[in-house]
């Protein structure tokens, strides 16, 4: 008969194989799990911007009907929209003001998913995750931003 302590101590290859491969995995840098959401989000916002440049008039009867804001009328709103998806991506992809930018990201997102495409959570919560992840642990050190706080705050 095993005892509980044989039992305990004995481990299956299985077991020590998704132990060493958890252990493995919680090794990654986040500095290495920051880049990709940095790109992603990155994309995303540029395309948009990309896509409202290309036809002007076409975005601005976009604002006009389907992006129509309560709070905001259409050309300002164009404006302000285009400029947020021209700068904010540049932004992520140096890692410079990563969180200010992500704070105005959020916003953003949330303002599309109130107002413009409600139905469309399932890709503006995948957005959210990643944003949250950028506003909570930063850029990483591939970043301007880890630059600045190394030799502003000698920290890091």
């Amino acid at each position: 008969m095993m005892t509980s302590t044989a039992s305990t101590t004995s481990r299956s290859p299985t077991i020590e194989l998704v132990r060493q491969a958890l252990h493995w995995l919680d090794q990654i840098p986040y500095t290495l799990i920051a880049v990709p959401p940095r790109i992603a989000l990155a994309t995303v916002f540029w395309n948009s911007a990309m896509a409202h440049l290309a036809n002007w008039n076409s975005t601005l009867y976009l604002f006009q009907t389907d992006y129509s804001l309560p709070f905001l009328p259409p050309l300002p709103a164009a404006y302000i929209a285009v400029a947020i998806e021209v700068v904010t991506p540049v932004l992520l992809v140096l890692g410079l003001l990563t969180r200010p930018a992500v704070l105005v990201l959020l916003g953003m997102t949330s303002v599309i998913e109130v107002f413009v495409y409600p139905q469309a959570w399932p890709t503006h919560i995948q957005w959210v995750a990643m944003l949250l992840v950028l506003l909570a642990r930063g850029p990483g050190k591939l970043s301007i931003d880890w630059l600045v706080r190394r030799r502003a705050l000698g920290d890091v």
